[in-house]
């Protein structure tokens, strides 16, 4: 099931754009938002037609990894109807060409894990810094609900580089190439919790988690139940997120409400059904944490602060705010990973 819903394409260029220029070139970012004129169709000005010509120029030139990124915006936010299903199959045909030049070890595998009573197929990506041992530690590494594994290639490559530890990327439920699952708090965890114990076969059995955004939601789930033993939050929505009449901004309500499965964009009290589930107050109310580490920006507009600092003085966790930098500390991410990286590293060697 999936919706269009109004959506000024010129809004997510705003909020957006950093991001896009960290892997395409800002000359050719500004060239795609001086042409778009409209988000859903499928038509010159249309959004997905305009970043797929960006894409197909790229792909013919043989620059694949340039390619994905651009037919990763071409998809974005939301897999809301075909055109956008079809850019997301070109983005991984393009990223699956430009995997041999990548600098560090890379494979894309299918897995099997249990769902609600039988079994869900998932592909993912493992990636290691070239020559890394077999018996290292599993991160576990997401996105969320509109950023997904290929989409952030860049910074898994430099962390797998900086790393002592293989990466297993996924997509979460509801999104992505998991977009078949809807996104619902028990079925996504029992999709991570079905990666986590895989990761521990593949390794030395330590696994961590690291989460950004809707990502840091199924991370603190893991971190607060203590089923992995590192569990890096950034970003994550964990209790206030949830509350009734929660709005969003830049599109986020049509982006969620496709996550979570609905065929129309759903009102205040759908939502509001939808989300209570979520609530991570019972599993905050526990005290059987692994070692977490949370961050995030401190003028974040889609995760509410205290979704962070509710972490302050729980046993076995560090809490790091990150000031004049929003949602998942994008504009200021280098100070982010200087403290995600060590802390990672550190706490895998216990």
């Amino acid at each position: 099931m999936s919706f269009t819903w109004p959506l000024d394409p010129q809004d997510l260029f705003v909020e957006r754009y950093p991001q896009m220029t960290l892997g395409l070139p800002a000359d050719e970012v500004d060239a795609v938002r001086a042409a778009v004129t409209e988000m859903w169709p499928d038509r010159p000005g249309g959004w997905v037609h305009e970043w797929s010509a960006l894409a197909a120029r790229h792909a013919a030139a043989g620059n694949h990894r340039s390619a994905a990124q651009a037919y990763g915006w071409a998809k974005f936010p939301s897999l809301a109807d075909e055109p956008k299903r079809t850019a997301l199959d070109r983005q991984v045909e393009q990223y699956v060409l430009a995997a041999p030049g990548f600098p560090v070890e890379f494979e894309r595998r299918v897995l099997t894990v249990p769902y609600r009573g039988g079994e869900a197929t998932l592909p993912v990506h493992l990636m290691a810094a070239p020559g890394l041992p077999a018996d290292a530690p599993v991160v576990l590494a997401s996105g969320g609900v509109d950023s997904w594994k290929t989409d952030l290639h860049g910074m898994w490559e430099q962390l797998a580089l900086a790393l002592p530890a293989r990466l297993l990327l996924f997509d979460l439920a509801g999104t992505g190439e998991t977009s078949h699952l809807p996104m619902t708090p028990d079925g996504g965890a029992e999709v991570v919790d079905g990666l986590a114990a895989y990761a521990r076969t593949i390794g030395d059995g330590r696994v961590g988690h690291f989460g950004i955004s809707m990502g840091g939601y199924y991370s603190a789930r893991a971190g607060l139940a203590g089923t992995v033993d590192a569990s890096v939050v950034l970003g994550g929505p964990v209790e206030r997120s949830f509350a009734p009449g929660r709005g969003f901004a830049f599109g986020m309500d049509g982006i969620v409400g496709n996550a979570l499965g609905f065929d129309a964009v759903p009102d205040a009290a759908e939502l509001a059904r939808a989300f209570a589930p979520f609530d991570l107050r019972p599993l905050l109310d526990q005290d059987l944490n692994g070692p977490m580490l949370v961050v995030n920006g401190t003028e974040d507009v889609h995760v509410p602060l205290e979704d962070t600092t509710v972490f302050e003085g729980r046993r076995d966790t560090r809490v790091v705010l990150i000031p004049d930098t929003g949602h998942c500390a994008i504009s200021r991410f280098g100070e982010a990973m200087a403290v995600i990286v060590p802390w990672l590293k550190d706490t895998l060697a216990r």
